[in-house]
């Protein structure tokens, strides 16, 4: 079953914001002004910020919109597209060079862990349309997840409590809960032992 986009922008830029589709935007006005106003706040004090200081950049993304629970830590080379689009349980990390591309809503559940440069893909385009307009999919990340470093999750895919993305592996599928995924595609490798220490 096809998975169902949350955003298309097709429904949403009209035809004749440029005579070429492949010119119009994809996104409002409003949102490209959210933007801008977020990419000014991240390159003068998100990026700078010293490394320790993560209840600073979790003030910064709370301001532009984000749910984040007790304890995130996002540290000053992470990226996050749209802060008003993203919500984190507790304990949630994201490490240097984590890029949250999440036009659509993305949620992580607790703990959940993106590691160096994971790559967190939230659209693609149309390539059937001629119009090329963007789809955007709303992804759910469970608690104890963990997206290893250079590893990408591909549009609308969801993973599990407990799944794990090995490194530079690419998700182009749902994860299942407490299971170890390797490789491009990524397969099932192997189930995640549950610790005990979590309560769930």
């Amino acid at each position: 079953m096809a998975k169902q986009a949350q955003y298309n922008a097709a429904d949403h830029i009209p035809a004749e914001a440029a005579a070429d589709p492949y010119h119009r935007p994809a996104f409002s006005a409003n949102t490209r002004a959210r933007r801008l106003a977020w990419n000014i706040c991240h390159a003068l004090v998100y990026r700078p910020s010293p490394r320790p200081m993560h209840f600073w950049r979790a003030f910064l993304l709370r301001r532009f919109g984000a749910k984040l629970g007790a304890g995130c830590k996002f540290y000053p080379g992470s990226r996050v597209w749209a802060p008003w689009n993203l919500e984190c349980a507790d304990l949630v990390t994201a490490a240097d060079g984590v890029d949250i591309y999440n036009p659509a809503p993305m949620r992580f559940g607790s703990h959940a862990i993106l590691s160096q440069d994971a790559f967190v893909c939230g659209a693609t385009h149309d390539y059937d349309d001629p119009g090329f307009p963007l789809l955007a999919y709303a992804m759910d990340f469970g608690a104890y997840a963990w997206v290893c470093a250079r590893a990408s999750v591909g549009p609308g895919v969801n993973m599990g409590e407990g799944a794990v993305l090995g490194l530079g592996s690419v998700a182009t599928r749902d994860l299942e809960p407490w299971t170890i995924y390797a490789g491009v595609p990524a397969v099932r490798v192997k189930d995640r032992k549950r610790p005990q220490t979590t309560g769930i």
